[in-house]
């Protein structure tokens, strides 16, 4: 008798396996009602700040905002924006549906999400919303956690991030020391070869390893690029140092068995 008993199923083999060699993974969002409920609070609190009609394309208007928006007004905006998102009590369960079934392949069924979104506006020839080269945990945050990344509008070459395989990332990390002297700069250019710039659309989700070097550079592209991001983790893997549960991090899976676990307690008495 032939047995193929597999602790995964081909799927999900693929997935992984894409994404472990990657670093990345994109794919088309799981739940399209959610995304385009997103888009609609987004659009509707930009035009709202800026006191515009309310556009007939919203694509088009998140694209083009720049021509409405200063860049010596940009943070105010953008606050504005994120203030919406925050005060929407069904945003954070939404997003997460965006993406539900591959974020439990490839971070598991016990998760913690980020508490605060992030959210990128980057006008074309603005370098006042640059983010150099850089990784996350290089910050205090844990090497087990991933980032969700949506774009609301198509992301393409200087639009888009850039992030550096697992392979080159290796490699690039073991010559860091020879820039100790130098600028981040100069560390781009001996790198700027290997990186993956990310074509996405709207419609897709990309979720990523942020251990990986990864960042933007200034958009010469006619368009603004609009993205949110936010960090997920298994609800029981360890925590960065700076980023604890309950501060930075929120649970929204916790199992049965995982919940009898933590309040258990020995009974008392029975050690003397």
């Amino acid at each position: 008798m032939t047995t193929n008993f597999s602790f995964d199923d081909p799927h999900e083999r693929e997935v992984c396996s894409r994404f472990l060699d990657r670093g990345y993974h994109i794919q088309n969002v799981e739940d399209t009602t959610a995304l385009d409920t997103i888009r609609k609070l987004v659009v509707k609190a930009a035009w709202n700040h800026l006191g515009l009609d309310k556009p007939s394309d919203p694509e088009e208007f998140l694209n083009t905002v720049h021509q409405h928006v200063a860049v010596s007004d940009l943070n105010a905006f953008r606050l504005s924006v994120i203030r919406a998102v925050h005060e929407a009590p069904w945003f954070r369960a939404a997003y997460f549906n965006l993406a539900r079934q591959a974020l439990t392949t490839l971070v598991g069924n016990e998760l913690a999400m980020q508490r605060s979104m992030g959210l990128s506006v980057q006008m074309p020839d603005d370098d006042s919303s640059l983010l150099p080269l850089h990784a996350d945990v290089w910050d205090g945050d844990s090497p087990y956690e991933v980032v969700m990344w949506l774009p609301l509008v198509h992301c393409h070459d200087t639009k888009t991030m850039y992030i550096l395989p697992p392979e080159q990332d290796v490699a690039a990390k073991a010559t860091m020391s020879a820039f100790r002297d130098k600028s981040v700069e100069d560390f781009y250019q001996s790198i700027k070869s290997n990186l993956e710039w990310v074509d996405i659309h709207y419609g897709q989700v990309m979720i990523f390893s942020q251990n990986l070097i990864h960042g933007n550079c200034l958009n010469v592209e006619p368009e603004t690029r609009w993205s949110f991001n936010c960090r997920f983790k298994s609800l029981l893997s360890p925590y960065g140092p700076m980023k604890p549960l309950g501060e930075s991090f929120e649970p929204i899976f916790i199992r049965p068995t995982t919940r009898f676990g933590m309040d258990y307690s020995h009974p008392e008495g029975f050690d003397e």
